[in-house]
């Protein structure tokens, strides 16, 4: 398959915005990303939340309707496909409807892929590490029967190939006993399906990737900015070092400064852009903004200062590092994400930009030139 050079941009896409019964049991009768979103406020002066949906609306993903206008929307705007999420515990599976529907329905025609999602679901968005909702558990017969599952999805016309190869990805690696053996199992079951083989990528999820892909049978990595490695300095008042206030006291004296990371997002972009180039494949990957402020009580992670403007400098710069494989069908670049709303993170309309991201999407994609090795965008900061 060619694509005639042009940079491929897939978006990650979220598929919690339909009510499911174990989310009903753990979160709340109905609950969805939305109830997050909604119930986001401000921490201090300026700061933008709750993020709301603009052109969308706040949709239901058990509506083919729905399905279809984000995939008019993206196409419209250059985006190749969305790489959904995929949960899979050992057999039962999560928030699966809405691509098992666009399997069935055959609609919308519009490519896609799959990132497994493979982390214990806990109650961490409330700050509570160890109470683990639905564990993850790991066995070569569980990796068979995984695989087997989803082969329906990589016969699908839609779905995204390098090569002829269905792309796939998975989200924490590290968390496999053994993931070469993974590898190893899915590959031969792809071929023996009649594929030539998988095209399988690792996602740089946590801190830095230290060895090669193809140490475990994997052929890429993909950046997945604000959560892999990059040197960005919380904004942290001086106050900030006094910490021997008591327990009580700080219940009356919260400073928002101080309980979360805030940052900048101009260092983060400027610290992804100015990185030496790893030794081994890494697709590039870029996130329009970040604020997961909306699920987070405590700890939040706050990049202040994203503009359509700062995110186009990083685009541009993305799709010149995905011009530098030879093989066409690897010229891809990861936007961190479609529909991560409560994360503060899309490029769906919301109501303070409208469609500003997805038209310098559009114009980085259908415009890109050569772009500079090293940027510094500090002086954009807001």
């Amino acid at each position: 398959m060619s694509n005639n050079g042009r940079t491929r941009a897939i978006a990650f896409y979220l598929p919690q915005f339909h009510p499911i019964p174990e989310n009903d049991q753990w979160w709340g009768k109905g609950f969805t990303e939305w109830t997050n979103v909604i119930k986001a406020r401000p921490l201090f002066k300026n700061h933008y939340q709750p993020h709301l949906p603009a052109d969308l609306g706040f949709y239901d993903l058990r509506l083919p309707e729905t399905r279809k206008a984000q995939a008019d929307l993206a196409r419209q705007h250059g985006i190749h496909g969305f790489c959904y999420y995929h949960y899979w515990f050992n057999g039962k599976r999560l928030l699966e409807r809405p691509l098992d529907e666009v399997l069935t329905s055959g609609q919308p025609d519009f490519p896609f892929c799959i990132c497994w999602a493979n982390e214990n679901w806990t109650r961490r968005w409330n700050g509570e590490d160890q109470d683990i909702l639905i564990k993850q558990t790991y066995s070569s017969e569980d990796d068979l029967n995984h695989i087997r599952t989803l082969i329906p999805y990589f016969r699908d016309h839609r779905y995204i190939k390098v090569n002829g190869r269905p792309l796939i990805l998975i989200y924490r690696v590290s968390s496999l006993p053994h993931p070469a053996q993974t590898a190893a199992i899915w590959r031969r079951e792809a071929i023996r399906a009649g594929f030539p083989d998988l095209y399988l990528c690792t996602v740089v999820s946590l801190g830095t990737l230290d060895f090669d892909p193809a140490s475990i049978g994997f052929d890429s990595a993909v950046d997945f900015p604000p959560n892999c490695n990059h040197r960005t300095q919380r904004i942290k008042p001086i106050r900030c070092r006094f910490k021997r206030l008591d327990r009580q006291a700080r219940r009356f004296f919260r400073d928002p400064y101080c309980e979360n990371a805030i940052l900048r997002y101009s260092d983060l972009a400027t610290s992804m852009m100015n990185r030496p180039e790893p030794r081994y494949r890494l697709f590039p990957g870029l996130v329009p903004s970040w604020d997961n402020s909306a699920r987070r009580k405590l700890g939040a992670s706050v990049y202040l200062g994203s503009t359509p403007e700062m995110y186009r400098k990083w685009l541009d710069h993305s799709i010149n590092q995905a011009r530098r494989f030879e093989n066409h069908d690897e010229r891809l670049v990861f936007i961190n994400a479609w529909n991560e709303w409560a994360e503060g993170n899309h490029l769906e309309p919301d109501q303070k930009w409208g469609r500003r991201y997805l038209e310098e999407t559009k114009s980085a994609l259908e415009n890109c030139e050569e772009f500079p090795a090293a940027l510094d965008m500090s002086e954009q900061a807001a």
